[in-house]
């Protein structure tokens, strides 16, 4: 399974006890491919050293980095998909280029991907990320 996790998941994935800590553990564990791209990395930094530390983004973005798992992916074109918070596009065109299973994220803006014909972007709550986690639904094989 590759998937894109928009900041909020991430972040509220990685508390040890966050009730969303499988999420993180199952990625530390290489059961899925998390997707990135340069501005997602970007962000995921910057949000991680104001909700936490300079020491805590650096440490977390180390990790993302050396993990087999996570994929950069190159942009090649923007899509402009969400109008609302045009900042989520990163997470839509990453979708795009690394042809992702879904995006995970709560945001409300990701709504307006269920009426676009194409390109097809799935999106899933963070929740149900949780649940396919529980429940072992993956498409690499935990080792």
């Amino acid at each position: 399974m590759r998937v894109i996790l928009d900041s909020n998941a991430l972040l509220i994935s990685i508390p040890k006890k966050s009730k969303y800590r499988p999420i993180f553990d199952a990625l530390r564990k290489g059961a899925f491919i998390l997707s990135v791209s340069n501005d997602i990395l970007s962000e995921y930094e910057e949000i991680l050293a104001i909700k936490n530390s300079v020491i805590f983004a650096t440490n977390i973005m180390e990790l993302l980095n050396v993990l087999p798992n996570v994929e950069y992916q190159q942009i090649y074109y923007k899509w402009y998909l969400i109008q609302q918070d045009k900042d989520d596009n990163k997470f839509v065109d990453c979708a795009v280029a690394a042809n992702a299973d879904f995006i995970v994220t709560n945001d409300r803006h990701f709504k307006i991907l269920k009426n676009i014909d194409f390109p097809t972007v799935k999106v899933t709550r963070i929740e149900e990320f949780l649940e396919m986690v529980e429940r072992g639904e993956y498409l690499i094989e935990v080792k």
